[in-house]
């Protein structure tokens, strides 16, 4: 696991970090050929630059995040985005991830991609990638 990415989830509470000790195991497994990094403060999931994945502590509690899980079309995903095209759900208890589920939506979200790498370029523009 990426050195900054282990020390995030070791900042975190007991609970909190089996939640993203799980979640990045499982991510790296899923996707080994993502890179890896902090970014905008959390651990985030890359592939040919562009954000796939990433999670981060949040008041209602780990907000598992995949770009573009709108597209995914899984009820699961409920926190969507408005403006893009980004999905969530948030675990409070390792026991609340079913790792199935997690499983698909990493299949996924290597299949569904939205092009976050060159939005400023396109001034705010999405355009479907896969």
């Amino acid at each position: 696991m990426n050195q900054e990415v282990e020390a995030y989830n070791n900042s975190q509470s007991t609970q909190d970090q089996l939640i993203c000790n799980l979640l990045a195991k499982k991510i790296n497994l899923h996707l080994p050929e993502a890179e890896n990094k902090i970014w905008h403060a959390h651990p985030v999931w890359f592939l040919d630059g562009n954000p796939i994945v990433g999670y981060s502590k949040q008041k209602p509690g780990i907000r598992l995040m995949f770009w573009s899980g709108k597209s995914f079309e899984e009820d699961k995903l409920n926190v969507l985005g408005v403006k893009f095209q980004d999905a969530s759900i948030f675990y409070n208890s390792i026991n609340e991830i079913n790792t199935k589920d997690l499983e698909n939506w990493l299949q996924k979200a290597k299949e569904i991609q939205w092009d976050y790498k060159n939005i400023v370029k396109r001034k705010g523009v999405l355009e479907r990638l896969q």
